[in-house]
């Protein structure tokens, strides 16, 4: 599965990010016109036990997402990567992997979950280190 936090900025990024997986994409504050009108500003996805986040923009985050039950916070806006764990959840922004800003990396994030177990690796994709940073947070449900 690919999850886009937003900022897709072409329309024509969407098709070719399905032919590789199943997609799950939010609008960001660059994504206007009317191909982006069909995209939310929030989408919520389950992958096993797991329920998982997205939204674009973390300051808009309008949730405790403890108390609904998710997991994982997809967000992006920033460009800047970041991984943390607050509450139980885990918070994840894979930064930019095309418009990274200074002097943030270009980079992206793999999310592993499997059973009770969820792993976080934040991707330098301007060095060669296959991983900068990882998370592993076992849950229990």
């Amino acid at each position: 599965m690919i999850i886009h936090a937003g900022d897709i900025d072409s329309p024509s990024l969407l098709p070719l990010l399905e032919r590789i997986a199943p997609l799950v994409a939010v609008r960001g504050n660059m994504d206007f016109g009317s191909w982006a009108a069909d995209l939310s500003e929030t989408e919520t996805v389950q992958v096993g036990r797991t329920w998982i986040y997205i939204l674009h923009d973390l300051n808009r985050l309008d949730l405790l997402p403890e108390s609904g039950g998710f997991r994982v916070v997809i967000s992006g806006h920033t460009h800047r990567s970041q991984l943390s764990k607050r509450n139980g959840t885990l918070y994840l922004n894979p930064g930019s992997s095309t418009y990274p800003r200074h002097p943030a990396p270009a980079s992206m994030a793999f999310l592993r979950i499997q059973g009770k177990k969820t792993e976080a690796r934040l991707i330098n994709l301007d060095s060669d280190r296959s991983s900068d940073t990882a998370l592993i947070l076992p849950w229990g449900f």
